[in-house]
């Protein structure tokens, strides 16, 4: 491996559990005491800097480090721009996931001065759709947030989560995306767990989540660009290539792979969906749990998947959602973070 060479590394931190929607996703919440202080963030910002920087001296990589903060709502956090502050100190990128009701031209030109590399607003459809998932009132509320960001000079992605109830507006999306000036559409998968566990029955059948993914894919979306975080999604569109990729990961579901999750009381998990403790950031060591962590472990090692999934010649660069296929297997039984993903269609 090169020095030359650039490696991904990201840390999605849910600085806060409290929301201010009312929504089938997300209730107001207030746990204030459960959440790390600021002294606390900002001495695992520096134990995560460090961290890198022994990577790329031990290993002769150059990684390209990045935080993606959420909540909850990150804008609740009256020190969340002493947090990024903190971040962008250490030259990572940061990019923020927001339900864009709070934004305004303030905190916009706030995110812009501290180059904030992106921000994703969840948008679930048009608004009767979103509405109805995320609380009346809240599409006008996003949509004045996303347009303070736009005004700012800022990239932003809208960004829905597909089921049953929003999967047939995905056209009114890009056409909100492209009259507003969103950059980005993107798109994931319901993960039935917590509240969402509510919404088992309106994940969508695999045959559909093909039909709908060639349909997503087929659409153009200039000068919108359409993108995902789905690894069965990012296989399309399909090689016609029998070869085996192998059994080290390069790619796909970045759980155990290419990143970390820190809940807002330094729990830590291997990815923001994936709702399984590995050890807390306010008392562990960030470094000894990438590397020793029997969870993370498993997550690397292909000869523990089940199903399809294990037998699957696109294992290396895929590996299907771990978040859906541990909800879902945990609905119908036993949670398997190594069950095959229930929708994919590949």
């Amino acid at each position: 491996m090169s020095i030359n060479d650039t490696h991904d590394f990201f840390i999605q931190w849910h600085i806060t559990e409290r929301c201010n929607l009312q929504c089938l996703h997300c209730y107001q919440q207030e746990r204030k005491s459960g959440e790390l202080s600021l002294a606390q963030i900002k001495e695992i910002i520096s134990e995560a800097a460090e961290m890198v920087r022994d990577w790329e001296s031990l290993y002769g990589i150059k990684l390209s480090m990045s935080y993606n903060i959420s909540g909850g709502e990150p804008f609740l956090r009256r020190d969340l721009f002493e947090i990024l502050e903190a971040i962008a100190h250490t030259g990572a990128d940061i990019y923020i996931l927001s339900n864009g009701t709070i934004i305004n031209k303030e905190i916009a030109a706030k995110l812009a001065g501290l180059g904030v590399k992106g921000v994703q607003v969840s948008i679930e459809g048009p608004e009767k759709i979103h509405d109805e998932i995320r609380g009346q009132g809240s599409f006008a509320a996003s949509v004045t947030g996303v347009r303070a960001l736009l005004d700012a000079g800022m990239n932003v992605t809208l960004n829905a989560t597909l089921s049953a109830v929003n999967a047939g507006y995905f056209r009114d999306m890009l056409d909100l995306a492209n009259s507003i000036g969103a950059q980005r559409l993107g798109f994931s998968r319901l993960v039935p767990y917590g509240r969402g566990a509510a919404m088992l029955d309106k994940m969508i059948d695999r045959h559909e989540v093909a039909k709908l993914y060639d349909y997503i894919y087929s659409l153009d979306a200039t000068p919108v660009k359409i993108v995902t975080g789905d690894p069965v999604a990012s296989q399309l569109p399909l090689q016609e290539d029998n070869k085996d990729m192998g059994d080290t990961a390069i790619g796909g579901c970045a759980a155990g792979v290419s990143g970390m999750t820190i809940l807002s009381d330094g729990t830590i998990t291997p990815c923001r969906r994936l709702n399984i403790p590995i050890g807390n950031a306010a008392t562990d060591s960030l470094r000894e749990i990438w590397a020793t962590s029997p969870v993370l472990e498993e997550l690397r090692n292909r000869s523990g998947y089940e199903g399809k999934c294990g037998t699957c010649k696109r294992w290396a660069n895929c590996r299907g959602c771990r978040a859906i296929a541990y909800a879902h297997s945990g609905a119908h039984g036993p949670a398997n973070y190594l069950a095959e993903d229930p929708q994919c269609f590949i």
